[in-house]
């Protein structure tokens, strides 16, 4: 195996601390966490005082000013415990830069201490029952009030990570309905707020202990300070989200490998112990190339992640090459969860096996982020294809 660089001493001990967190405040409650749709929200005030929540924030905002490879490590961890109930790469490293790149000083000052700690969860609220990869065709609406002391907020948004716990949502939202793309803002909305509603929790195929939720906004009152990054950000919230979709989407391929290696591995411990016809389930030449196979396309995979990594850590990774990353790994994770089932036989059927939760897992990872034929399109356009 090539050895990996990625990582210096410092990122593998925060690895390792972080491992036995999830050892001892994770792992023991999952499957609880999975029957109710939702984690305690106590792991989140845990995690914020053990310094697991919004690490690469500057200090004067309540993080470690650390570098994104400690996401990186912590994002490994989650995925090879099989804890995808736990949703802090998306408070974290999802919608606290968002507060940090374009929002006011006082809005950083407001909203990321109280972020870092766990006192408030942080969701972003993106997609609509009729837009999802489609970020142009929303229909919530944002109108300014005509003494410009607030905006009026109206719609829905669905398939919200976070959405249950959330105590800060960044709505995506037409303040200008007619100028399109160019009309779209984000806004800081605060659990409280009249007028803006918690749906059911969703009841997903895997995933099941994250808690994903419809949002719904009536005539919701939103403060005009309350628009990120102020009066001069007004209509540019679809610059902001295209910059920061190569990182979001680099996340997803790294809990894709991460998650396809974990498979790999219960599914070789299985096979060693497992007996059919008298022998390991191992020593058939079948198993042995499988895994091979997997093995193999799943090193070639991390190679280019990590060096995705590398390039994210320089802000030098490209929208393309992100999503290259992403719909390749997820593709990969989800070939990786059905041949390691089919390995297991019978018991990869079964829910008690961690191999049965992370295939049910895996299937959404082609969709979020941008579906993967999204991505390929993406990448089309890149090369000068298309429009």
């Amino acid at each position: 195996m090539i050895e990996r660089t990625l990582f210096q001493p410092d990122h593998q001990a925060f690895a390792d601390s972080f491992r036995r967190f999830i050892e001892k405040e994770v792992t023991p409650h999952h499957a609880e966490w999975e029957d109710q749709g939702y984690v305690a929200r106590e792991v989140w005030s845990q995690a914020g005082a053990n310094g697991f929540l919004c690490m690469s924030l500057p200090e004067e905002y309540g993080g470690a000013g650390a570098d994104k490879l400690y996401s990186v490590a912590q994002m490994e961890e989650l995925a090879r415990a099989g804890t995808t109930g736990i949703g802090f790469g998306l408070h974290s490293e999802i919608v606290a830069p968002y507060i940090l790149h374009y929002g006011t000083e006082a809005q950083k000052q407001k909203y990321l201490p109280q972020m870092a700690s766990g006192a408030m969860v942080g969701a972003i609220a993106m997609s609509e029952p009729a837009a999802g990869s489609d970020l142009q065709g929303i229909k919530t609406t944002a109108i300014k009030s005509a003494d410009g002391s607030h905006y009026v907020l109206n719609g829905s948004k669905t398939f919200i990570t976070n959405g249950w716990h959330a105590d800060l949502v960044i709505v995506v939202a037409k303040t200008d309905p007619a100028a399109g793309a160019k009309g779209t803002s984000l806004l800081l909305v605060e659990r409280g707020m009249p007028g803006f509603e918690k749906g059911q929790r969703l009841k997903k195929m895997g995933m099941k202990a994250q808690d994903t939720s419809e949002l719904f906004f009536n005539d919701v009152k939103v403060p005009a300070e309350n628009l990120l990054g102020g009066p001069a950000m007004e209509g540019r919230g679809f610059i902001c989200l295209m910059e920061q979709l190569p990182w979001e989407r680099l996340q997803i391929a790294i809990t894709a490998v991460a998650a396809a290696q974990a498979a790999i591995d219960w599914t070789l411990d299985y096979v060693k112990q497992r007996k059919v016809f008298g022998q390991s389930v191992a020593s058939f030449q079948n198993t042995r190339h499988t895994l091979a196979e997997l093995q193999t396309q799943v090193q070639v995979a991390r190679v280019f992640v990590d060096k995705c990594c590398e390039l994210i850590v320089k802000d030098q990774l490209d929208t393309e090459t992100a999503s290259m990353a992403k719909y390749w790994t997820t593709d990969l994770q989800c070939k990786v969860m059905d041949e390691c089932v089919q390995l297991f036989g019978g018991y990869g059927y079964m829910w008690e096996y961690p191999i049965t939760r992370a295939y049910a897992d895996a299937r959404v990872q082609r969709i979020y982020g941008g579906t993967n034929e999204i991505m390929k399109e993406v990448i089309a356009r890149a090369m000068g294809l298309g429009k």
